[in-house]
């Protein structure tokens, strides 16, 4: 797959993660998601965000997404800027979630790496603010 359709690819999940107010999980699944993925969160399992940690297996990483949902809802989501070279793609934009727990909203920038090997995802690594993601986790 090229530089250009893994771009196009990525747009896509990231829209209907967008327009699903993050609800529309197995699309990642079905279309973005190897079968084999090295995946990081740079909180590493911090205590406020546990979820966000390392996934070295594809159905491991299932958890993420219930831990993400089951702990906070989207806001918005817009990923804006791709720059993509042979099978490396990085995407820049913002993203706003609001803490079922605390109702604090947590907006924060966010840089997603992404690697891809015959049009699926084998590695991922995502970049926020983890001081306004933890502040929002605190009553």
């Amino acid at each position: 797959m090229s530089s250009e359709a893994n771009v196009q690819l990525l747009k896509e999940a990231y829209r209907q993660w967008s327009d699903s107010k993050g609800q529309d999980v197995d699309y990642w699944f079905d279309n973005v998601i190897g079968p084999q993925i090295e995946f990081d969160s740079i909180p590493q399992g911090n205590a406020a965000v546990p979820f966000a940690t390392r996934y070295d297996d594809r159905n491991a990483l299932r958890g993420y997404f219930e831990g993400l949902l089951a702990d906070w809802s989207m806001q918005y989501y817009t990923m804006n800027e791709f720059v993509a070279q042979g099978d490396t793609v990085v995407a820049r934009g913002e993203c706003a979630w609001t803490n079922k727990k605390t109702n604090k909203v947590a907006k924060t920038p966010k840089i997603d790496y992404w690697r891809f090997e015959d049009g699926k995802a084998v590695e991922f690594h995502e970049y926020f603010d983890t001081a306004k993601v933890y502040s929002a986790t605190v009553p």
